[in-house]
């Protein structure tokens, strides 16, 4: 085993043990762990991925998640400006923990940049318009039948392939019988 595989299962089994029962903590694999940071109602969440020769080099970073649509991009960009930065310091060391706990105390200050009227903004231009009527297409017609063709078809689908009614056609619904009785109360 490699030195590097060597340090990533220590680091494997030290994630475990400290973010045991940390709901903001998910491991996807044994090389991708995310961590979702809240402050008041905003949220993000960071994914970091190993390389083969991790930690000799640097991981990834990743925000381009679902979840992280609602961000803005120069709040992304500084986001990924501090990992990294921060990440070239700890070159062979495995720093998964230091990154997740380095952003936690950076959240309050990232999220400033992060302005409501910005959001609101962004979602009064994707609101859905009103569509062209040269694009819209009527729906087709169904076929009207008459009442005797409907009786006809409506036969044929109770008579079922052979000719013969569904088994049960004629049974009592137990239930509406019995609510029917009139009640005995025993003496």
């Amino acid at each position: 085993m490699s030195d590097d595989a060597e340090q990533q299962a220590e680091e494997i089994e030290v994630l475990k043990s400290i973010y045991e029962g940390d709901d903001n903590f998910k491991q996807l694999n044994d090389k991708t762990y995310q961590y979702k940071y809240k402050d008041g109602e905003k949220s993000f969440i960071v994914e970091i991925s190993w390389g083969p020769t991790y930690p000799t080099e640097k991981p990834k970073f990743n925000l381009e998640i679902f979840y992280n649509q609602h961000l803005l991009p120069s709040v992304k960009e500084n986001i990924l400006n501090l990992l990294n930065v921060e990440a070239d310091q700890w070159i062979g060391c495995a720093m998964t923990y230091t990154m997740f706990e380095f952003l936690k105390e950076k959240v309050p200050e990232i999220l400033a940049e992060q302005t409501d009227e910005v959001i609101t903004a962004r979602v009064e231009k994707i609101a859905i318009s009103d569509p062209d009527p040269a694009d819209t297409k009527k729906p087709e017609k169904k076929e009207q039948l008459s009442k005797a063709q409907k009786r006809r078809a409506w036969d044929r689908a109770e008579m079922g392939r052979g000719g013969e009614k569904p088994r049960g056609w004629d049974w009592v619904d137990i239930v509406k019988h019995l609510s029917q009785a009139p009640h005995v109360q025993p003496s």
